[in-house]
């Protein structure tokens, strides 16, 4: 049996959001009219979900724009009664596919190339038998096992916990990344920003990359010890580093990176809004359609792991 779910859109209810909400067989309503579930759009107010969720106690289900949590902390902590699902794993394939050419542009010397006045020395490395460490193994990081899998690459994984990840050559947790990073030709952070992975990737484990590699960001700047970056991408030892994300965001005008010819930075770009609207309507039209069957939703948010 389905019922007809009543949804409220937080932000401007944009017709791709009216159209998922109506596909999955549910009906956009206003906040006074008792909704059960609450959309937000990629430009909501996130100071005033807290006010929302505290005047509607009828919502019950809250779905986020985002596959980061960090911005809504403070309301995911306050209403813990509500159901709460993300975006995660809905902007895998153009989050991946953004890491790859990331990777492929730096093994082929591009920064370089696109800068040069003149015809130069023959370089560049392919990545076919090469051995890659994604850390993270949710949508992004199963996406790029699959695309690196196109180059015969080994692929290791780290996550939370030690399960098998199918095709990873290994699998593990943060706590062996001295043993995995001397090994890894490209280091991909594709990982959730919490308490306990800020600053992941600090001095010690950029001194433990392969001389020759590349580090890859494309989750959240905070993993990555900024400072330590710069410091070490100067010493010449590592190929560079290819970054959507940044500490601090956006990377201030005169950042050291801005003049480090080993960095590649793009502004955040590996999902632009134009690439995840459908996405994130299809992950919005699945969820109502499942809230309407009493099915479990996609992407539910772990608040004690922090995504």
């Amino acid at each position: 049996m389905t019922t007809t779910p009543r949804i409220a859109i937080h932000g401007e209810p944009l017709p791709f959001l009216i159209d998922a909400i109506a596909g999955g067989g549910g009906a956009v309503v206003g906040l006074n009219e008792q909704p059960e579930g609450l959309v937000l759009d990629h430009g909501n107010d996130k100071r005033a979900l807290q006010g929302i969720l505290d005047s509607t106690p009828s919502i019950r289900w809250v779905q986020l724009p985002s596959a980061g949590i960090e911005s809504y902390a403070h309301s995911l902590a306050t209403h813990p009664d509500k159901i709460w699902t993300s975006a995660k794993g809905a902007y895998a394939k153009p989050v991946a596919e953004h890491a790859l050419a990331l990777t492929l542009a730096l093994f082929r010397h591009l920064p370089e190339r696109i800068n040069a006045r003149s015809w130069g020395k023959s370089a560049g490395t392919s990545l076919h038998g090469l051995t890659a460490l994604v850390i993270g193994a949710g949508g992004i990081g199963l996406e790029l096992l699959r695309l690196f899998s196109a180059f015969d690459m080994e692929v290791d994984i780290v996550r939370r916990t030690e399960a098998p990840v199918p095709g990873a050559r290994r699998t593990t947790t943060a706590d062996h990344l001295a043993e995995l990073l001397p090994e890894a030709d490209v280091v991909v952070v594709a990982a959730a920003l919490t308490p306990g992975t800020s600053k992941l990737i600090g001095e010690a484990e950029l001194a433990a990359m392969k001389p020759g590699s590349v580090l890859v960001n494309i989750a959240r700047g905070g993993l990555i010890d900024t400072d330590a970056l710069v410091a070490e991408l100067a010493e010449g030892r590592l190929l560079g580093a290819g970054l959507d994300v940044t500490d601090p965001e956006p990377l201030p005008d005169g950042h050291p990176l801005w003049d480090e010819p080993r960095a590649i930075i793009t502004p955040h770009t590996a999902d632009t809004i134009e690439m995840i609207r459908p996405l994130l309507g299809e992950r919005v039209e699945i969820n109502v359609r499942h809230l309407a069957m009493g099915l479990p939703l996609e992407g539910v948010v772990d608040s004690a792991a922090g995504y």
